[in-house]
């Protein structure tokens, strides 16, 4: 069996680091990954938003927590990682009573995206070519 998720979407929040007893670094941050389309109704056009809470151990987490911050575009691969209660997303009721639901994410490779000042989805103009920074092709 095998699981792979593979999301590209904006950071919500600044990275925020700490140590596991052991001293192994991990980060963790908001993801959110956006959808567009035209309603066939209507003709309207309808957008829904994700947000993910994405981990990252190791060095990784190192340069994530260095290089990441709220706004900038990421591509994140992993596993997704269910509520040990529910075995679905974290559910929890918010302040003013309604339901809510966090899905987690265990990341095993996080890229940055577009350049320093690049702040919105989509624009990934200054970003560097990943497949020859990697040798390789792009998994999409």
């Amino acid at each position: 069996m095998f699981q792979k998720l593979i999301l590209v979407g904006n950071l919500g929040n600044d990275p925020e680091m700490r140590y596991m007893p052991d001293g192994k670094p991990v980060t963790t941050f908001s993801l959110a990954t956006n959808r567009r389309w035209s309603d066939r109704q209507s003709g309207d056009q309808r957008e829904e938003t994700i947000w993910w809470r994405v981990s990252v151990f190791g060095q990784q987490a190192e340069s994530c927590n260095q290089f990441l911050s709220k706004g900038r575009p990421a591509l994140v691969e992993g596993r997704l990682r269910p509520d040990p209660n529910t075995g679905g997303p974290r559910i929890w009721t918010r302040q003013d009573g309604t339901a809510s639901a966090s899905y987690e994410v265990t990341a095993d490779n996080v890229r940055f995206l577009g350049g320093r000042g690049d702040r919105e989805a989509g624009d990934f103009s200054a970003a560097p070519d990943v497949a020859d920074a990697e040798g390789g092709d792009l998994p999409f």
